[in-house]
């Protein structure tokens, strides 16, 4: 028998990138939910900045337009207190509408099994599996009930969001955040 197979003749050799130390590694099996993404675009709106100034000067300015309009006139119009609120709506929406948007990307793939581990993090389901190397993020964010991985591109296009209900021991949280730690920084 040839080295690194077996007796049907499948390979089954493994090099030092497939390896995992088990010790470490921390399973996690979960459903995405659209509050999932909510709270990695919120993560990601704190860290970038940029979104929530562009946000709160285009709300500022519709409030003074609005403002002026009522004032200026001495009267209520009926057409720029419309506007102000749907720029409200339209606002306070757009991620909730992100969200829902990758929810029906991500959600009919049903569960997730995802590995982190020393190598990286793996996510597997029934269509589709995903590796990706820890030189993808540069850091993370703990919230109450996620980790938020945001990648090192300088838009942050990339997100892995790692809900803390798809833990199923109790040790796997600190474990988890050892692993964390060890290979991303906190940002």
């Amino acid at each position: 028998m040839a080295e690194g197979r077996s007796a049907e003749g499948v390979h089954n050799a493994r090099t030092s990138d497939d390896s995992v130390d088990e010790q470490s590694a921390v399973e996690m099996v979960y459903r995405p939910r659209p509050e999932d993404t909510l709270v990695g675009l919120r993560v990601r709106g704190r860290i970038k900045r940029t979104g929530l100034l562009l946000r709160g000067v285009f709300l500022t300015l519709w409030i003074g337009q609005w403002l002026f309009s009522v004032v200026g006139r001495g009267n209520f119009d009926l057409v720029s207190t419309v506007l102000f609120l749907l720029v409200v709506l339209i606002v306070w929406g757009y991620p909730r509408l992100q969200a829902a948007s990758v929810q029906r990307l991500v959600g009919w793939q049903g569960e997730y099994r995802a590995t982190v581990s020393p190598a990286g993090i793996t996510c597997r389901t029934d269509h589709s599996t995903l590796t990706l190397k820890w030189s993808v993020f540069q850091g993370y964010r703990e919230t109450v009930g996620h980790f938020v991985l945001l990648s090192r591109d300088p838009n942050i296009m990339y997100l892995s969001v790692l809900p803390k209900r798809g833990l199923h021991e109790a040790e796997s949280l600190e474990r988890l955040r050892a692993v964390l730690d060890q290979h991303v920084t906190r940002v």
